[in-house]
């Protein structure tokens, strides 16, 4: 990959296993190059509700640990716009993975979750709002999901429209947004 540029905020968009964690990592790596004073703030947003999620969860803690040695890990499910405004600092850059993820425990709580938190993004700032008033640069992670066919089931498909209304609404407040596909980044808005 070429020299990387950190833009002020930025969509990273894929499927899964695209490639959309890589070139986050590659940017943080890139920020705290720059400085020895940058920090790299990572809020993760999955939850291991079993197993193979918690395995999941603890190699990609192990990996980015290798990759990313100097990158601070938060995991945040639920409150992201809360987590974002209290790392946000000029020095320091977030990524957030994921949006998807994110989502998903604001519409289907899973079971044994705190059903009182469920509704929780209709309380909180947009996702624009917490972009405008982050102080550093972010990286927003998402899947794009709306590429195959409509899927069946009445809530599948509700899950597809509210992502893809999200994406839509980070791409707007982003100042570049990044499609991933088989590890390459192909730009979408904004300059590479």
């Amino acid at each position: 990959m070429a020299e990387l540029r950190v833009a002020r905020s930025e969509l990273i968009l894929g499927g899964q296993k695209s490639g959309k964690t890589a070139r986050s990592e590659s940017l943080a790596a890139a920020w705290l190059e720059q400085s020895t004073t940058h920090r790299a703030v990572y809020i993760a947003t999955a939850q291991a509700w079993d197993d193979e999620m918690r395995e999941r969860i603890a190699r990609h803690r192990r990996d980015r640990a290798v990759r990313v040695p100097r990158m601070e890990t938060v995991e945040e499910p639920v409150e992201l716009a809360h987590a974002i405004g209290q790392h946000s600092r000029a020095d320091t850059l977030i990524v957030v993975d994921c949006l998807t993820l994110w989502l998903t425990a604001q519409l289907m709580p899973a079971v044994g979750a705190d059903r009182e938190r469920a509704g929780v993004g209709a309380r909180t700032p947009t996702i624009s709002q917490a972009l405008k008033a982050c102080a550093g640069p972010i990286i927003l992670i998402s899947n794009e999901i709306g590429l195959g066919v409509i899927p069946l089931g009445r809530d599948t498909r509700a899950f597809v429209d509210a992502l893809g209304g999200l994406n839509q609404q980070a791409a707007a407040a982003c100042e570049r947004v990044t499609l991933m596909s088989a590890g390459l980044p192909l730009t979408l808005k904004g300059a590479s």
